[in-house]
């Protein structure tokens, strides 16, 4: 009787102990993923505190160019609320979803931008807009390079959390759903070849 006791006590020991280190895993990776968004904010951030200076270069050349400079205040605008949203929880699918496209529609605005700024040579010119525009693509590097890290670390946590048998037990630990990818591009968009017309 006392050899069964101490096998069983044994046996609920090891599993107590084993649901400890999934729950140590899973909160490990979580925080990985949540500070690897953090260095998502801090460049996303600046990115955002760039464009206004960019606007305010841009409107000395391009007066009648308006509605492109509106278009892209408002996609700031925009960008600044979905990182909020997200930073106040990088685990909430539905805010990094809202990042990803509110930072697509910006990227697009700064495209539009860039357009409209190679039709001006003396704006291109213009020593501030040269400075700003190699800040914001050295900024823009930067966002790659954070935004990779953070969606490999969001991969090693799904990758953990859907594993067996953590999978059984991530639930009951706080940790049912999947951490989002972070995607700027839209990419069934990008999956559409360009159309040319002549």
């Amino acid at each position: 009787m006392e050899l069964s006791t101490a096998v069983i006590l044994t046996i609920a020991l090891v599993a107590i102990f084993y649901l400890i280190a999934i729950y140590n895993r899973l909160v490990a990776l979580r925080n990985r993923f949540r500070n690897a968004f953090a260095q998502i904010e801090v460049q996303l951030k600046r990115r955002h505190d760039l464009i206004p200076n960019l606007v305010e270069v841009a409107k000395r050349y391009l007066a009648h160019e308006r509605e492109t400079l509106e278009a892209l205040t408002v996609a700031r605008q925009g960008a600044v609320a979905g990182l909020s949203r997200a930073a106040a929880n990088p685990a909430d699918p539905a805010a990094i979803t809202g990042l990803g496209r509110a930072e697509g529609v910006l990227s697009g605005a700064l495209g539009r931008l860039n357009i409209v700024v190679e039709a001006y040579p003396d704006l291109k010119a213009d020593a501030n807009m040269r400075q700003l525009h190699e800040e914001l693509t050295s900024t823009e590097n930067k966002v790659a390079f954070a935004r990779q890290s953070f969606n490999d670390e969001v991969m090693a946590y799904n990758s953990y959390r859907q594993s067996f048998p953590q999978r059984l037990v991530a639930g009951l630990f706080g940790h049912g759903e999947d951490a989002r990818w972070l995607e700027f591009e839209d990419s069934a968009a990008i999956q559409q070849a360009p159309k040319v017309s002549f």
